[in-house]
């Protein structure tokens, strides 16, 4: 079986789903189609960020399959970090087949706290996980929730139900509860094997996300300077070497600039895990719009054939 490419997407926030006339929403779209049309998994990994909403415990394994209890969440969550971390040694892996979507955000109109995307999960795959990452000494604990809107959001513009379903098993793993860079390179690492067995494992995030920013940067024209440093510096260690790319990955974070484009690395250390995930392979960076405060950097690592991968 071929590997996998693994993947960084910039996911921007729920209302990339309904403003079909930004950039990034027809490359997301473009990267969807070159996903289920070209490179056809079999289940899709993806790892976003932080998200504290309490979770439902995995059954013991004598409990045999996934329990269909359902974690009822509030329309107006109380709390509105971006995705999910586990503690500062540990990750969590979602082995739920099937809960309700998490509306982890607020004060967008009221439908958005409706909208569906169909998706069910593996815990066969979760499983998998969990021993993988039990051999490489690695803290893991199954935890059943539904996906927060750094999956779904972003996942709809890729594979948008109507017109590119993707139609494979979706399992998310958090990242750690730390910041260091090493230790989720070493995450991606772990899993790796998965992308010989037809899995593509995808890290959710932004390559700039300064929410603090925002609305100084809308009075503005051009992206703020940060932002354009940077994403090009992201560029620069993503394509390294193979062999010097976990290093050029520690160095992005040390930076003058990195604490303006991520006052919290939740969503950037996506990154390090999929550059982590990638072996030996290759990154490119397929597209990028540094904007305001934000960037919307995607990366592939490997390869997919020439008339299926995404221009430059």
């Amino acid at each position: 079986m071929t590997r996998t490419p693994a993947y960084f997407l910039s996911h921007g926030g729920p209302n990339v789903m309904e403003e079909t006339d930004h950039p990034a929403y027809a490359k997301l779209q473009e990267i969807g189609l070159e996903i289920t049309q070209k490179v056809k998994p079999k289940a899709v990994v993806v790892r976003t960020s932080y998200h504290p909403l309490p979770l439902s415990p995995s059954p013991k394994p004598e409990e045999g399959k996934a329990r269909t209890q359902l974690t009822q969440f509030s329309e107006n969550p109380q709390v509105f970090s971006a995705h999910w971390q586990g503690s500062q040694d540990t990750v969590q892996v979602n082995t739920a087949e099937s809960l309700p979507l998490i509306y982890d955000f607020y004060g967008f109109p009221k439908h958005y706290y409706s909208l569906q995307f169909p998706n069910i999960g593996s815990p066969e795959l979760a499983q998998r996980l969990l021993d993988l990452f039990a051999q490489r000494g690695i803290k893991a604990t199954g935890v059943q929730r539904g996906l927060d809107h750094g999956v779904w959001a972003g996942f709809t513009c890729l594979f948008n139900p109507s017109t590119n379903p993707l139609g494979v098993p979706v399992v998310q793993v958090s990242l750690f509860g730390s910041e260091d860079p090493d230790q989720h390179y070493k995450l991606g690492e772990a899993i790796a094997s998965l992308r010989e067995e037809g899995v593509v494992v995808i890290g959710s995030g932004m390559a700039v996300h300064n929410l603090r920013d925002m609305w100084k940067a809308m009075q503005s024209p051009m992206p703020m300077p940060y932002t354009v440093s940077f994403d090009a510096a992201l560029k620069d260690a993503v394509e390294a070497k193979p062999e010097q790319r976990q290093r050029a990955m520690e160095e992005l974070v040390q930076r003058p600039d990195a604490r303006k484009a991520h006052p919290s690395f939740d969503h950037l250390l996506p990154v390090h895990v999929a550059a982590g995930a990638a072996g030996g392979d290759v990154g490119k960076r397929v597209w990028t719009l540094p904007e305001g405060s934000m960037a919307w950097a995607q990366f592939r690592f490997g390869e997919v054939s020439a008339q299926a991968a995404v221009s430059r």
